[in-house]
């Protein structure tokens, strides 16, 4: 049985809860909502109701690939063999960013699609907010927030510097506890998906930072927020470039967190005095893999240096190091690197 948006008659848990004791064979009952109770207390459901993080589509579900590479097989202690190629192109990726993950929004098309999207965002603005039990009373201060932290997606910008420029120039900003309050019911909406930063508790690195990475649950809305489109991320000079590699960036963490949650591992962001690495898949038992995430499709000994830095730093524990990019081959490079498309990425 399907529950759809549970968390509207709250009551519901307890009654799925005391079914499951009088019937503990599995899989009668699947609830799904799109945010938790926001005033009721519920039981936590412990040995009875297993919670699952549900995500917009990643690559490999939109376009599967029968030669991909699997996070698993990367993630296992053998070395693995890097092969294939595919077709998709820069463009393809962007217009995947832009389309949206969402099943029921990335299907349309054109205006029909945009529109969606920005609805998705009106309704989040006027009716989920309010849902939560926070009433709006400047929709548009919501929104100026919403976009600038869409332009620090893929970055560890800090609240503040978010709070500001969301009112560039502004003499009475929003108070840190209505930013604090936009920032809380966002991340319980799952509209905002922070990764946090690496801190292995055996740390030989040195200082780490701990700032998290910013990232929407989905990259097509941080398009819509900053009205970008496939023409300008493409044009020359200016920061079309960088706002494109933040968005393939976004794209690649997204699909990874799909991965990563099928394999029972932890997705992660490194930065330490010297070096950065943008993502790190991390097991249950200390391993990991390194990620660096490349718009061109050209790798070069500049792009791999802090991934074999952080490979010679923590040795065995680091199973593989991987450059995602756009380019069409996956290979391995003569230094051990794995270059792997993202269209050749899969769980």
């Amino acid at each position: 049985m399907l529950i759809d948006e549970w968390q509207r008659f709250p009551p519901s848990w307890d009654l799925v809860r005391r079914a499951v004791d009088n019937d503990a064979s599995g899989g009668q009952f699947l609830l799904t909502g799109s945010a938790p109770p926001s005033d009721a207390v519920v039981h936590s459901g412990a040995g009875r109701i297993v919670r699952v993080r549900m995500w917009p589509l990643s690559f490999a579900e939109r376009r599967p690939s029968d030669s991909a590479v699997s996070l698993k097989d990367l993630l296992s202690p053998r070395q693995v063999t890097i092969s294939g190629s595919t077709e998709t192109v820069l463009g393809d990726y962007i217009e995947e960013v832009l389309v949206s993950g969402f099943p029921g929004i990335r299907r349309l098309v054109g205006r029909a699609n945009r529109a969606a999207l920005d609805g998705y965002l009106h309704a989040i603005i006027e009716h989920d907010f309010p849902e939560q039990g926070h009433v709006v009373r400047r929709p548009e201060s919501l929104r100026a927030w919403m976009t600038a932290y869409a332009a620090a997606t893929s970055t560890t910008a800090s609240w503040e510097s978010i709070r500001d420029a969301a009112t560039p120039g502004a003499t009475h900003k929003p108070t840190r506890q209505t930013s604090i309050n936009y920032r809380d019911v966002l991340s319980r909406l799952r509209m905002l998906h922070d990764v946090e930063a690496w801190l292995p508790q055996d740390n030989s690195l040195g200082k780490l930072a701990k700032a998290p990475k910013h990232h929407l649950v989905d990259p097509a809305l941080c398009a819509r927020l900053l009205g970008v489109t496939a023409e300008s991320l493409l044009t020359p000079g200016g920061s079309a470039g960088v706002r494109l590699g933040h968005l393939f960036e976004s794209f690649v963490t997204q699909s990874l967190e799909v991965y990563a949650q099928a394999n029972d591992a932890r997705l992660f962001h490194f930065r330490g005095r010297t070096a950065e690495v943008d993502l790190i898949v991390e097991q249950g038992d200390g391993s990991f893999i390194g990620i660096e995430v490349k718009v061109s499709p050209d790798i070069t000994d500049h792009d791999v240096r802090h991934l074999k830095w952080l490979r010679s730093a923590v040795g065995s524990r680091m199973r593989d190091a991987i450059v995602v990019t756009t380019g069409p081959h996956a290979y391995r490079r003569q230094d051990g690197i794995a270059v792997i498309p993202l269209a050749l990425l899969a769980p």
